[in-house]
């Protein structure tokens, strides 16, 4: 069974995702164990602080490092040849390609989730991977953890069950998106189903759908 864990000081913002759909279904089936480390229990002092100024000045607030290295070590507790994942824009662009290594291998990973302007960089220390989802800012990294994290299970062997469906995807060859799609019914609104499609002719299908996959944007 593969394990993630995920570091964030909003663990309720995992319960949708994590409880429903392929993810529920992932780990109801044995394949997975997703689960949230709540960031702020290992927060300095009695109001359990987690953030503070940075030194040199400058606007908002970056996470400490003694919370982060005390959850680290708990997540490592947990399951201590765990490799340890950073969600920030200077990380290595996510990519399908790295989605189905992850998913082939045998490691399982703790996902460190940051807030706020950043993070104290001392914390880098205890990364084996820097990921980053895409070149825009979000809020924290709660949304690119759950993006990453469904990418890789939805790949693991037995989590879709038609393992041909995950072969033929966008982006599954790296280069082209997925052909366009239909299903019943053969008319709607006036808008008809392709003639080949309805043929039976699997050669000329086949054929029909290399034409109409489009060549991914990578600009």
């Amino acid at each position: 069974m593969r394990k993630f864990q995920v570091i964030t000081l909003f663990p309720e913002m995992f319960t949708g995702v994590f409880g429903s759909s392929m993810m529920w279904k992932a780990q109801k089936d044995g394949f997975v164990e997703l689960s949230t480390i709540d960031l702020r229990p290992f927060g300095i002092g009695p109001r359990h602080q987690v953030d503070d100024t940075p030194y040199g000045g400058g606007d908002g607030m970056l996470l400490k490092p003694e919370p982060l290295f005390a959850a680290v070590q708990a997540a490592k507790e947990n399951d201590p040849d765990a490799k340890v994942v950073l969600l920030t824009a200077r990380g290595q662009r996510w990519k399908q390609a790295t989605a189905q290594q992850w998913a082939d291998s045998t490691d399982n990973y703790i996902f460190i989730c940051g807030r706020y302007e950043g993070y104290d960089e001392r914390i880098v220390t205890l990364v084996d991977e820097q990921v980053s989802v895409g070149d825009y800012v979000l809020t924290g990294g709660e949304l690119p953890a759950m993006t990453v994290v469904d990418s890789i299970v939805r790949l693991i062997p037995g989590v879709l069950g038609g393992e041909a469906s995950a072969v033929i995807e966008s982006f599954s060859d790296g280069e082209t998106l997925e052909f366009p799609q239909y299903t019943k019914p053969a008319e709607f609104n006036g808008m008809k189903v392709p003639d080949v499609l309805l043929s039976g002719n699997h050669a000329e299908i086949a054929k029909w759908r290399a034409e109409h996959s489009l060549k991914a944007d990578k600009s």
